[in-house]
């Protein structure tokens, strides 16, 4: 499988079935490579790409991320196998470790150190597909330089979440030549700076008390203080690309000189405001 260089990246749980056949249908009319989406609380991952790919024609479906938690290694390995069997080469398996509140607060499980958690889970996927995961569409959320490497040595490439351009170069070097690095970037068109940033809080409340999301800013040159109130406007600014199209592009374009090889473009915008979303989409296809 080849990964084009544009993406989008949206939570369907807030959509209904109708919703979400709309939806795949406006990201693959705009042209976009793939379509990345979660797994929280709401619909499973791989029944949603099931009902996704049967919803398009050539678009690629990610998920990103599916929790190691929701299901065992084999089942996330035949899973996979069974969606590439059933709608051809247009799936790729974004695995991730989700974060100790979901897994033990929702899923009652327990959750372990990271990286030998994901390397285990990683062999049992090799049993399951009787190739090593390497060969497959398979790619790993990724942050910190231990799971970067993971990604490198064992998947075809890293999926980082709420990153910067500098993250992204630190993540460049840390990854093989020929690995993938999608990038997710949140954006919001919006040229109100006030307007734009209150959106961007809201959109980043979810993540700010995440211990995983929280240390990679850290160590990425944020400080302790610009995370708190839900964020200084240098960090907001960081993490949401607002502005007209042009500005975001010039945003996007960061990523990539940074040594992105796919950026996936998350729309931020007010509860319900579907037009808005599929508006920004438009505006940044082709970016």
């Amino acid at each position: 499988m080849q990964l084009g260089r544009l993406g989008a990246w949206y939570p369907v749980d807030r959509l209904d079935a109708a919703g979400i056949r709309a939806f795949v249908a406006t990201v693959e009319r705009l042209g976009y490579d793939t379509l990345w989406y979660p797994e929280s609380r709401g619909y499973e991952s791989l029944s949603l790409a099931g009902f996704m790919l049967g919803a398009s024609r050539t678009l690629k479906l990610g998920s990103s991320i599916a929790s190691i938690y929701a299901r065992d290694a084999f089942t996330a390995g035949r899973g996979l196998a069974s969606l590439r069997a059933l709608y051809g080469d247009r799936f790729i398996l974004g695995l991730g470790v989700s974060h100790l509140p979901m897994v033990e607060g929702v899923r009652g499980h327990s959750y372990a150190k990271p990286v030998p958690a994901m390397r285990a889970y990683l062999d049992g996927i090799d049993k399951a597909l009787g190739v090593e995961a390497a060969e497959a569409p398979i790619a790993l959320a990724a942050l910190g330089p231990l799971m970067l490497k993971l990604a490198s040595d064992r998947t075809r490439g890293a999926l980082p979440y709420n990153v910067t351009p500098a993250h992204t170069a630190m993540a460049a070097k840390a990854l093989a030549q020929g690995k993938w690095l999608a990038v997710e970037q949140k954006v919001c068109l919006e040229t109100d700076p006030a307007r734009a940033r209150a959106l961007g809080r809201t959109e980043l409340a979810r993540y700010m008390r995440l211990d995983n999301y929280r240390n990679n800013w850290l160590r990425t040159g944020f400080t302790e203080a610009e995370l708190e109130g839900g964020g200084s406007d240098r960090f907001i600014d960081g993490m949401v690309l607002w502005g007209d199209a042009a500005t975001i592009r010039r945003g996007l374009a960061a990523h990539f000189a940074a040594g992105a090889t796919h950026v996936c473009i998350q729309p931020v915008h007010a509860e319900g405001d579907f037009a808005a979303r599929d508006a920004t989409l438009a505006a940044l296809a082709g970016a």
